[in-house]
């Protein structure tokens, strides 16, 4: 997509106001060659900027935190943000580099560009991250040939990201009880995509593309490698499972000696991080196991607009 032209009073007022972010998830952290050249793409547009890169080797999964603004036509309707450039280069990078049925790690995932969520920030709306949403999800399905399923506000009825994901046997290990390796889900898919074909690449896989409020992802510790026992902490503590309202996790391995409880927290402002560590904590000691101190994976929204707004006023000076 070609940039429209915007002037320059104009650009600076929506670079402080009207902001989108996008998470990008990629099934890889172990080749920096693939990392590298995706990065590459990520630089072409300087409109967009990488606020954020958490990696994590024992999942094998990258998560690139971007931002940019989004332009409206004189009827006030999205019609261009530089995020949806530099999303589809970096997912062409990542098709290039990246062959999903030689890879293999502790976090489950459907595609090598697993999962991509907008985010409104500022003064931005859901409307405005679920119709980019849907238009990098069009992109990704008919240039790519990727299967792409919608979700939460990017869905026309607002289906659950988890739900789809049950559907298509995200949570089950394939490989030693435990971990995620190639692909072995049926190459036609039962259920027709929103985008994209029925067909699977056995090397690209499947991507969920979805527009939803801000999502807090917090990683609590369990010093611990019974993995029975974390899956059992893991759904004591998801909504799912009876336990904290508004929250799904995954009970994963992480490294040799560990294991993770990986959460997301749908409205972290009602149930944050505090009540998710005691609740681990509680019912791992139930277990007796020992417990280490959480962390999130990336900023609040408020650091990110700030970082972002540092980062453009950099280049400009």
């Amino acid at each position: 997509m070609d940039s429209i032209p915007v002037g320059k009073d104009k650009k600076k007022s929506m670079k402080q106001s009207m902001l989108l972010c996008c998470k990008l998830f990629i099934s890889e952290s172990r080749n920096h060659a693939a990392l590298d050249s995706i990065e590459r793409a990520a630089r072409l547009n300087p409109e967009t900027v990488i606020v954020n890169k958490f990696e994590d080797r024992a999942y094998n999964r990258v998560r690139y935190t971007l931002v940019s603004y989004v332009a409206h036509d004189s009827t006030g309707s999205p019609i261009y943000s530089p995020l949806q450039q530099t999303v589809i280069a970096m997912a062409e990078a990542a098709y290039e580099a990246i062959n999903l049925e030689l890879h293999s790690g502790t976090h489950p995932r459907l595609g090598v560009v697993d999962d991509i969520v907008f985010h409104p920030l500022a003064r931005a709306s859901l409307e405005e991250a679920a119709w980019l949403s849907k238009s990098v999800a069009k992109e990704i399905g008919s240039r790519f040939q990727v299967p792409v399923f919608l979700y939460a506000a990017a869905h026309p009825t607002g289906k659950a990201l988890d739900t789809i994901r049950r559907d298509l046997g995200y949570y089950r290990p394939n490989f030693m009880g435990n971990q995620w390796a190639g692909w072995d889900q049926p190459e036609e898919l039962a259920e027709k995509p929103d985008e994209g074909p029925r067909q699977v690449s056995r090397a690209r896989g499947i991507s969920m593309i979805g527009a939803r409020p801000w999502v807090a992802l917090y990683n609590v510790p369990i010093m611990s490698t019974d993995v029975s026992a974390a899956r059992r902490i893991a759904r004591r503590v998801s909504a799912r499972g009876g336990g904290l309202p508004t929250v799904q996790t995954l009970g994963l391995v992480h490294g040799e000696e560990s294991m993770e409880i990986a959460c997301m927290l749908l409205e972290p402002n009602q149930v944050g991080a505090d009540r998710v560590q005691n609740r681990v904590e509680m019912l791992a000691a139930e277990e007796g196991l020992d417990v280490e101190k959480g962390y999130f994976t990336d900023f609040s929204p408020e650091m990110i607009v700030e970082k972002y707004m540092s980062l453009v006023s950099g280049e400009r000076d």
